[in-house]
């Protein structure tokens, strides 16, 4: 089964974790022919260089995207998704790493069932050194359990899934958020009977640290998150008391210190 790898790239991130990922995803057991990298806004030259050096070591399988000006990772992906070549598509962050068999065994997903339009999995997060594993991100397995998990918080890990392009087009693909896109398509697609599944085995090493928490406590990400929350109450998803649980604990995390917010997230919120 063919697949794309798709990826955004601006000129913030580092060129270092940009190699570490894009190599994650051009070795896997099961390797792809196509990666596509989609340039938000003009990046730096030490990026460039990273992304010409590996397509020299891999000719014929990187596709540029560039974009003039910086749109926002959701837009961004949706020019990306145009340029894939394959319906299903493995998505990946410029600073993440993909174990060996992340593909593989998310294809072999699709292969068992082709009623599926979305697998992801669980992640293993880590500071610093990927051997340095703080915790692990669970999600919920089955779509009934997908389903209803996501009425309050986001039932997938956004750099793991794979999931079917045509699907997300003509959904109309990520809306114009800077923040919490991801959760928006989730909604729309599962509420338009798109089926979802969790593989339940850490296949991502997902790169966290002290600026994850102060970003998550801005209020810009607060009441990017609160909105959307809203939009799924309003067309019908969650109900109101969902709505209202989910105001309640980002308003709290809003508030409270970064050094509690840290404890919490550590000790409740993650495995």
């Amino acid at each position: 089964m063919e697949y794309s790898v798709l990826m955004a790239v601006y000129k913030g991130d580092n060129p270092d974790y940009l190699r570490k990922s894009m190599l994650s995803m051009l070795n896997q057991s099961m390797p792809t022919e196509e990666l596509v990298i989609v340039k938000d806004g003009p990046i730096t030259k030490e990026l460039q260089e990273v992304i010409d050096s590996i397509d020299d070591d891999f000719p014929g399988i990187i596709v540029q995207v560039d974009l003039r000006e910086n749109i926002g990772l959701g837009l961004a992906l949706n020019e990306g998704l145009k340029a894939c070549t394959n319906d299903i598509v493995a998505r990946m962050d410029a600073d993440d790493i993909s174990l060996r068999k992340r593909c593989e065994k998310q294809l072999k997903e699709f292969e068992k069932d082709p009623d599926l339009d979305i697998v992801g999995c669980f992640v293993d997060e880590f500071a610093g050194n990927e051997d340095n594993i703080i915790c692990t991100r669970t999600v919920p397995e089955t779509h009934e359990e997908i389903y209803g998990y996501a009425k309050q918080r986001s039932p997938f890990n956004h750099p793991t899934v794979m999931y079917k392009k045509s699907k997300v087009l003509a959904l109309g693909g990520y809306k114009d958020l800077r923040k919490n896109q991801d959760f928006d398509l989730w909604i729309r697609m599962l509420l338009s009977g798109c089926k979802a599944k969790n593989i339940g085995e850490s296949l991502l090493l997902f790169r966290f640290d002290e600026d994850t928490f102060k970003r998550r406590k801005s209020w810009s990400n607060t009441k990017i998150l609160i909105r959307t929350r809203y939009n799924a109450y309003k067309i019908g998803f969650s109900s109101f008391t969902d709505f209202l649980k989910v105001v309640c604990g980002q308003l709290l995390v809003y508030i409270m210190p970064i050094r509690f917010q840290k404890w919490l997230y550590q000790n409740f919120l993650r495995s």
